[in-house]
């Protein structure tokens, strides 16, 4: 059902590495070959950055590809197995939610400033937290309710 969503985030996730790779290869081009750095490049990369790890925490969340310790659960009775991966899948929903909100109310305090370099509001470096947050609470909710419905093991 979230699989668009989850696709449309591991798209940025992978152009969002492509444009930072690029910057900082053009800054790097610019201090050595030009002999002038660009000033937005390095403000550009980080703010790239956060977007990727985010979207792709998100994306790692749903697919299951994050690192995990699965030997106990692997030795224990079928229904301990699935009590085990539904609290796992609730406290990962609420780690998420509470990055979202966290990171909403960080954004809202730092909007008036100014990312000198860029020339956006202070608070638009932490819309990746919100999002990202959002997106693994999502799809924290998303494997709970399979999990509780029997259609995920």
């Amino acid at each position: 059902m979230l699989r668009p969503l989850n696709v449309a985030a591991l798209w940025c996730a992978g152009a969002g590495l492509v444009a930072m790779t690029g910057i900082v290869f053009y800054q790097v081009f610019g201090r050595y070959v030009l002999n002038r750095t660009p000033a937005w490049a390095e403000a550009s990369a980080i703010l790239l950055m956060s977007w990727f790890i985010l979207l792709g925490a998100a994306v790692g969340v749903r697919e299951r590809t994050h690192l995990g310790f699965d030997v106990l659960r692997h030795v224990v009775p079928r229904k301990v197995q699935v009590a085990m991966l539904a609290v796992s899948a609730a406290l990962v929903c609420g780690f998420g939610a509470m990055m979202a909100l966290y990171g909403w109310q960080l954004a809202q305090g730092t909007w008036s400033a100014r990312i000198p370099t860029l020339g956006l509001p202070g608070g638009f470096q932490y819309i990746p937290l919100v999002i990202g947050g959002a997106l693994i609470a999502l799809f924290s909710l998303e494997r709970l309710v399979r999990l509780l419905a029997g259609e995920e093991e």
